[in-house]
């Protein structure tokens, strides 16, 4: 029987991991999983050996106030390497402690495979050296990533974006409120605070704050927020409650509750590409601690932070960054998308290009057929 270990740090990271594992044991049931990850991972029948929301931080200083705990994991994976010897490590984004542990299994001669690359072209392009001199294969999914690593001479093959499969409702707007108990005739403004503790602390409040003056020009909006599986609920509800703004909280269920919505409210990350895939206008945003974010900048070499953005080549939802995310700002945004039906539309437009970018379905059973060759070549 065949043994992987499999790492994912973030809810989005957890969402194609569980797929891919879904996928590889339609092609192989005998394949063994073990991980790293959250929900979702761990309901396609994955042994967790840490959940992700252990290690899921971002930014210098948020590291730092973590790092016995993330460190506590890493021993651990190290660990279960030395004495478990799996035939492959599979790493899903997440690189600061993918790569740290991509490095200790190289030392003891298991494969890596990299699905999903970090976001290298953004920055810290010397990465890409790094994690080809590291993995077996890469599989990237945005097409442009291919030509990044080409030139290293490691094995990347470009898979699809496995979003493409998974973002989608049965539901209509309508049935979708319904199922919420929304007011089926109600603007409705989804809130994406995140998937990490620390953004929830940074964002939801402003998130809020808008909400409530939103609620003075737009009295009939409502809200609903689904909280990522790497959450507990209780952290967001305790928000919400000191607010004062009646908010629908919900378990996951991330795309029926983008398609009850009319606009939405989004932090960076995964969930911008999600809320643009399901053509629901957005407001952008990110804020985290001063020094991260000076220290990002002297890095970072792209013109937007949204992924939805990145991969449209332009701007289609407007980004609030650091000292711009105020309640008065979002509020602003999401005013006018309520408010202009002519602009709202031209939005849900431009999104609709996005899905047509990221090309066609399937990758998470092209990612398992490279899984079962690398496997084979273990043998």
């Amino acid at each position: 029987m065949k043994k992987i270990l499999i790492i994912a740090g973030e809810a989005s990271g957890d969402l194609h991991g569980a797929n891919l594992v879904k996928a590889l044991r339609e092609q192989d049931p005998s394949v063994d999983v073990y991980g790293v990850g959250s929900r979702n991972m761990r309901e396609a029948g994955v042994h967790m050996l840490a959940d992700a929301s252990t290690i899921s931080v971002v930014g210098a200083t948020e590291v730092l106030t973590h790092i016995g705990a993330i460190y506590g994991v890493y021993a651990k994976l190290k660990r279960f390497l030395r004495e478990e010897r799996p035939d492959l490590l599979i790493l899903i984004d997440f690189p600061d402690f993918n790569i740290l542990t991509g490095k200790a299994a190289r030392k003891l001669g298991i494969p890596v495979l990299y699905y999903i690359s970090p976001q290298v072209w953004a920055w810290r392009k010397g990465r890409v050296k790094t994690i080809a001199r590291l993995v077996k294969a890469i599989l990237v999914v945005f097409p442009f990533e291919v030509d990044l690593y080409r030139p290293t001479g490691v094995d990347v093959r470009f898979v699809g974006h496995p979003l493409a499969d998974v973002v989608m409702s049965n539901y209509t707007r309508a049935e979708a409120r319904s199922k919420f108990g929304l007011a089926l005739d109600r603007r409705t403004v989804a809130l994406l605070p995140g998937s990490r503790k620390s953004e929830i602390e940074n964002l939801l409040p402003d998130m809020l704050g808008a909400a409530r003056i939103i609620r003075d020009r737009i009295p009939d909006a409502q809200y609903i927020l689904p909280v990522a599986p790497t959450l507990e609920r209780g952290l967001v509800s305790r928000f919400i409650e000191d607010s004062g703004v009646p908010v629908t909280v919900i378990d996951g269920s991330v795309y029926d509750a983008l398609r009850a919505s009319n606009a939405a409210m989004v932090t960076s990350g995964t969930a911008t590409l999600e809320t643009g895939l399901m053509a629901i206008p957005m407001v952008i945003v990110y804020r985290m601690s001063r020094l991260s974010y000076l220290l990002g900048k002297l890095f970072i070499s792209v013109k937007h932070i949204g992924l939805v953005n990145i991969v449209a080549g332009r701007t289609v939802a407007p980004e609030l960054i650091q000292d711009d995310v105020t309640p008065e700002k979002i509020a602003a945004v999401i005013g006018e998308l309520l408010d202009d039906p002519a602009k709202h539309l031209q939005v849900e437009q431009d999104l609709r290009q996005v899905r047509i970018l990221l090309g066609e379905g399937g990758a998470s059973r092209r990612a398992a057929s490279v899984v079962r060759e690398l496997l084979a070549e273990a043998e």
